[in-house]
């Protein structure tokens, strides 16, 4: 006689229930959309503990709060994700959603942006905010176009040389073991221009190469050089800026279209609010950071004459026509260069 199929005590079904029920979250959790995702993935170059990092957090904590805990960043500092041209990779494939980039990285995504970084264009910090502001729609629409959108612009600060040799004009760059952030084409014109023949490097390898004398010279705002601790290796600071830099935190347009309307709202109005602080943070401590580096014992070579301003003028003027193509559009220079001589014009008027 067929013996009957003992059915499962109680306790055991109930526990069956309970399996079937998790199987069926996770696998709707595997399944859920972009939307549900709580991380933004974001990597920068700055270093845990600097301003860039303590500002993020910030901005992440608001974040949080603000969205009941359903969207927050995860953090990815100091170059472990890679230098910026490895994060833009990330980026487009989707193992990072966002990234504070300099102009390197978002050159990368909108070759457009890097006549913001472009050598001898610039004579201040205010010339650069007022042209960044005046051609907002190209640029971001450039960036739209990369597959990125903008949360905010930073202010990296004016770039200057550093060396272990003094420097106190073009022909001692010539002799120098100069730094080049290898494929970028801004610095690459640069030194084109001045007829110098740099070593090309990842960031990530600069302190190495200082340390076994592959190179002598770097370039940089003040803040990043202390930040990054290349000053310790250093002697000298040539006085001229090279550039105003700017960089920006950019997020991807996929990511960020699979946001919720309120989420996407919230993200971009904090973003907005903190990476202006971030800006007023930086300016005010790439100030600092030039005192520092003097007390520590750099020495700050003398400015040179109005001549010599005059002809690295002239040099920015060739190396830009030398991008013409490569980067930017003739037209989008020549724009560029008319409203910036007019905002000068204005500035002689009213003084």
């Amino acid at each position: 006689m067929r013996r009957p199929r003992r059915r499962p005590p109680l306790f055991w079904r109930g526990s069956m229930t309970t399996s079937k029920l998790a199987a069926a979250a996770l696998a709707a959790a595997l399944a859920a959309p972009a939307s549900a995702q709580t991380a933004i993935k974001f990597a920068t170059l700055a270093p845990e503990g600097s301003t860039w990092m303590k500002v993020m957090t910030a901005l992440s904590n608001d974040l949080a709060k603000a969205t009941a805990g359903k969207l927050r960043f995860k953090f990815y500092p100091g170059g472990i994700s890679g230098d910026e041209k490895d994060v833009v990779k990330k980026i487009r494939i989707g193992q990072l959603h966002c990234a504070g980039f300099t102009g390197v990285g978002m050159g990368e995504m909108a070759p457009e942006t890097r006549l913001l970084d472009a050598p001898w264009l610039f004579r201040s910090r205010a010339e650069l905010e007022d042209i960044r502001s005046m051609f907002a729609e190209d640029f971001e629409a450039a960036l739209d176009k990369g597959g990125v959108i903008l949360l905010g612009w930073t202010d990296l600060g004016s770039v200057y040389i550093f060396s272990k040799r003094p420097i106190s004009a073009i022909e001692d760059m010539r002799k120098s073991r100069m730094w080049v952030w290898e494929g970028d084409p801004i610095a690459e014109a640069a030194y084109k221009a001045l007829a110098v023949n740099p070593v090309p490097l990842s960031v990530v390898d600069v302190m190495q190469s200082l340390q076994t004398g592959m190179i002598d010279a770097v370039y940089g705002p003040p803040l990043g050089v202390l930040a990054l601790q290349w000053h310790s290796k250093l002697k000298h600071i040539y006085p001229v800026p090279m550039a105003e830099a700017t960089g920006a935190v950019l997020l991807s347009r996929k990511f960020f279209d699979s946001l919720p309307g309120d989420q996407q709202k919230t993200l971009k109005e904090l973003s907005a609010r903190h990476l202006r602080r971030l800006n007023d943070l930086t300016n005010a401590e790439n100030d600092k950071a030039l005192e520092t580096l003097r007390k520590q014992g750099l020495a700050l070579a003398a400015n040179p004459g109005a001549e010599t301003m005059k002809r690295y003028e002239e040099l920015g003027t060739a190396a830009r026509k030398d991008l013409v193509g490569k980067l930017f559009s003739a037209g989008l220079l020549g724009k560029v260069e008319k409203e910036l001589a007019s905002l000068r014009a204005r500035t002689v008027k009213k003084s």
